[in-house]
């Protein structure tokens, strides 16, 4: 039988509560260590970074690698290992260790199944109970990733302490003291970062001005001349800049010239752009079939494609009350041949109700089959019963249990046969 448990809390994780009794009157240093780091908030936000399917899951460090974790005593404390407590199932809660004694901190395990390979090296501390050991066996189902770590490792959001067993504990800082500092700090360095931002932050001058920065120095910008001298006949003559406002006279050679040197170079571009594009849109046209632009816009604009449901009901529609050959169907006598069927079935019920007449037996009525009941018998519970007492619950476990029993029989058999024939060798 179990020893009585002293101290309750409730670890309340990503993936659900775990209710955790305590063992505190046999390991009473592990679990003052465990409270007081509860009530401080060490375990908040804290993820379960070792996961070994159906054998532990293991969670304690703010690290988060598995290689951190500190204890209240300032050091590392002694194992507090007893006779009673033992790992015989799932839910067992230890501490952890680096594997070697007395090497205890913050970090703990539990158990996801029958572990006696760790009895004596781990101490144990308490046990997962109810229906919460549940979730321990979800986060032992998670996927793993490299060296025993979940790829979405759960997480700790708090610890609710349920019943203290400790009254003298003092907690060097409360949880919620330990949120407050978080988001003190949190805000400051969100302004550390915005005076940092701000003095950092350059002022252009290229910008318009209303004002304010009347001392700034205007922007100038430099353009670079284009000279193309292929697109003129006398190349040299640009090299002269003539001003607008002189005027001189010139020959009608040189005018001709002059005008053919002022004109824009992308004059001409402009005009091959636009033969190329008429070129486009005619054969466009041509192979579109149509005669005009406002024609080929037309046949380019989207057509609205119609659901299949539409189809589907026009078509319906178009067809509803039409043989197949085209011509509308009368559909009044088949209208008329279903009433008469149920005025016939209303006649059969009631003649069903009222006392059976003399008949003559040669006479076969054949519309007395409308008037049949569908009927079941009455469940009286007996294939219930039948099947609560086939059923068998097949426990693996059990199974187990019951070889070890019969491997131990066995064994204690054979070591008294072989007692019994050393004292008659004597």
């Amino acid at each position: 039988m179990a020893l009585p448990t002293n101290g309750r809390v409730i670890i309340n994780t990503t993936v659900g509560e775990l209710d955790i009794e305590l063992w505190s009157k046999e390991t009473p240093k592990t679990c003052r260590n465990f409270i007081t780091l509860a009530l401080e908030g060490y375990y908040d936000n804290v993820i379960f970074h070792r996961v070994v399917p159906g054998f532990l899951v293991q969670t304690g460090d703010r690290t988060g690698t598995g290689g951190g974790g500190e204890s209240i005593y300032g050091e590392p404390f002694e194992d507090e290992i007893h006779p009673r407590l033992r790992f015989p199932h799932r839910g067992i809660v230890a501490m952890a260790n680096n594997g070697t004694k007395n090497s205890n901190d913050s970090q703990f395990i539990i158990t996801l199944d029958r572990a006696d390979e760790l009895h004596g090296k781990h101490t144990v501390f308490g046990r997962c109970v109810g229906d919460t050991v549940y979730n321990v066996l979800k986060i032992g189902e998670m996927e793993i990733g490299e060296n025993e770590r979940p790829v979405y490792p759960p997480k700790i959001k708090s610890i609710r302490i349920v019943d203290n067993p400790f009254d003298d504990i003092v907690p060097r800082i409360t949880a919620a003291e330990k949120r407050a500092q978080q988001r003190a700090r949190e805000e400051a360095q969100r302004e550390r970062e915005e005076e940092e931002r701000r003095k950092g932050a350059k002022k252009n001058v290229g910008l318009l001005s209303f004002g304010e920065d009347e001392d700034a120095a205007p922007v100038t910008f430099k353009k670079k001349t284009v000279v193309r001298p292929d697109l003129v006949d006398d190349p040299q003559a640009v090299a002269v800049a003539v001003p607008d406002f002189v005027r001189t006279r010139t020959s009608p050679r040189s005018a001709k010239s002059t005008r053919r040197r002022r004109r824009h170079p992308s004059t001409r571009a402009r005009q091959r752009s636009r033969k190329v594009e008429a070129e486009i849109r005619s054969l466009t046209r041509r192979r579109a079939g149509a005669d005009s632009d406002d024609e080929l816009e037309a046949m380019r604009k989207p057509k609205k494609n119609k659901s299949y449901l539409e189809e589907e009901l026009a078509r319906y529609a178009k067809g509803k009350g039409l043989h197949s050959k085209g011509k509308r169907r009368d559909e009044s006598d088949v209208l008329a041949a279903l009433n008469s069927f149920r005025g016939k079935l209303a006649n059969v019920l009631v003649e069903e109700d009222m006392p059976a007449a003399e008949e003559d037996d040669e006479v076969d009525d054949d519309a007395g089959f409308m008037g049949h009941a569908l009927r079941f018998p009455k469940d009286d519970g007996e294939e219930s019963m039948k099947a609560e007492r086939d059923y068998e619950v097949i426990d693996p476990r059990q199974r187990g249990a019951r070889a070890k029993e019969e491997e131990e029989r066995e064994r204690k058999r054979a070591a008294k046969a072989k007692a019994g024939r050393g004292g008659r060798r004597y």
